[in-house]
């Protein structure tokens, strides 16, 4: 609901005018919030609860080295937002070999066809084998649309122009399963919460199909609508997960958090433009920064996350350095220039060679796609990925065994680096002084 997001923004912006973030700033902000929260239909219980939470947090919790009280305030607000939109994001794992039916629904031009796209590509470039169904007869060349789309990436579509969408669904899955396809994705017809003739026709194909996951559609740029719409569809269907669309837009997004409180689903995904590659898991500081009205929120979080890394013993960090922490500072090149800067979170550190960072800026995608292949397990604990795993790694993010126990060389290297100037030099971190 832009409504919202315009609220929340304006709460935001008074803080940091504020020349001192004291408890009557704070409770400002905090009020702001209640006013957007409520505005949104979220229960007056939970407002209240997050309100409390914000207040405590923000006056009492001890700032990490180098972070100031206001930036601290918008980090707090960020986190209890981001809980409130249903945490980090729902984690959506798909891996070659996993039989899965997935249902989209969601309201006439919401985007739903293109979204069913997006997926189906982005799920193949992850060595995924996938089909889509168009199980929509009620749209003129829906049909089409589909295969069109689809069309130049090898991905087959399987549907009907006329007949029961239930029956055409239940085809279309049997016929891709005869055929061994991992994922199945089955676009419906767009629907509005008064036209209960395709809401029934929605629960007819549910019930049918019984898909693994059901997902939502809304459009960012849907307003005040958003929440009475993921309401009725979270009462017709079993709603898993939410895709975000059309976030290309001048909307905020801010109409997302209605239909996220209003449907229970966390976000799975969000879509910008019409490309097929406008696809990205969701990411909490980018969207919930979008609705603040912060656009360089996520690089607040990493420079908090920085101080409070700075905070602890040099033993600790390197005993929790993990596979995903090589990929945040992997992608920092793009952003913070080169890889040589991690020295400026270790005191003594010197430069990191220049072919390492060469190499790292050369293999960095194809790296991302291997850790995000990894299991929890797996990118806490490397050590652990030998023989199969190194193989279901490198199927699943489309690459080489090569590939993957080459970035398993280079984490072990950058390991080693720091495990030497630790020992060498005895470095001692003091909350602080660090300069982040």
């Amino acid at each position: 609901m832009e409504r919202i997001g315009a609220l929340l923004r304006d709460g935001v912006r008074k803080l940091l005018r504020a020349p001192v973030v004291d408890q009557g700033a704070v409770r400002e902000l905090v009020r702001d919030f209640q006013r957007a929260l409520l505005q949104a239909d979220v229960s007056v219980e939970l407002v209240f609860e997050l309100s409390r939470k914000m207040e405590r947090r923000i006056l009492r919790e001890e700032l990490p080295p180098g972070i100031s009280r206001k930036e601290y305030a918008v980090k707090v607000a960020y986190e209890e937002l981001t809980k409130l939109m249903g945490g980090e994001g729902a984690e959506l794992r798909y891996r070659p070999g996993e039989r899965r039916v997935i249902l989209f629904v969601g309201i006439q031009g919401c985007g739903k066809t293109t979204c069913v796209a997006k997926l189906a590509k982005f799920l193949k470039r992850r060595g995924i084998s996938v089909a889509a169904i168009c199980a929509d007869t009620f749209r003129p060349a829906a049909l089409e649309q589909l295969q069109q789309l689809l069309e130049g990436e090898g991905i087959p579509v399987y549907g009907k122009r006329e007949g029961s969408s239930a029956d055409i669904a239940m085809e279309g899955i049997e016929n891709f399963r005869s055929q061994g396809f991992d994922v199945v994705l089955i676009d419906t017809a767009g629907r509005h919460k008064e036209e209960q003739s395709l809401m029934q026709e929605m629960r007819e194909i549910a019930e049918r199909v019984k898909p693994d996951e059901t997902v939502l559609v809304v459009d960012a740029t849907i307003g005040q609508q958003a929440f009475a719409q993921a309401k009725a569809f979270s009462e017709a269907v079993k709603v898993g997960w939410i895709f975000v669309a059309k976030l290309d837009s001048s909307a905020k997004g801010g109409g997302a958090i209605s239909a996220v409180v209003a449907s229970g689903a966390q976000i799975g995904f969000t879509g910008s433009g019409e490309s097929l590659d406008d696809i990205e898991p969701y990411d909490p500081p980018r969207f919930v920064g979008r609705v603040l009205g912060f656009g360089d929120l996520k690089a607040l979080l990493e420079r908090v996350k920085r101080a409070e890394a700075v905070a602890k013993r040099p033993k600790e960090l390197l005993r929790k350095f993990t596979m995903d922490d090589l990929l945040a500072q992997l992608e920092s090149l793009q952003r913070m220039g080169p890889l040589r800067k991690l020295a400026s979170l270790l005191p003594g550190l010197p430069e990191i060679p220049i072919g390492a960072v060469e190499v790292a800026e050369g293999k960095l995608r194809k790296w991302r796609y291997i850790i995000q292949s990894m299991t929890r397990e797996e990118r806490e604990s490397p050590e652990l990925i030998k023989g199969s795993r190194v193989r279901r790694i490198a199927r699943g993010s489309g690459t080489s065994e090569k590939d993957v126990k080459e970035l398993l060389k280079y984490y072990s290297s950058f390991r080693r680096v720091l495990k030497r100037i630790i020992k060498e030099r005895r470095l001692r971190f003091k909350a602080g002084i660090a300069e982040i």
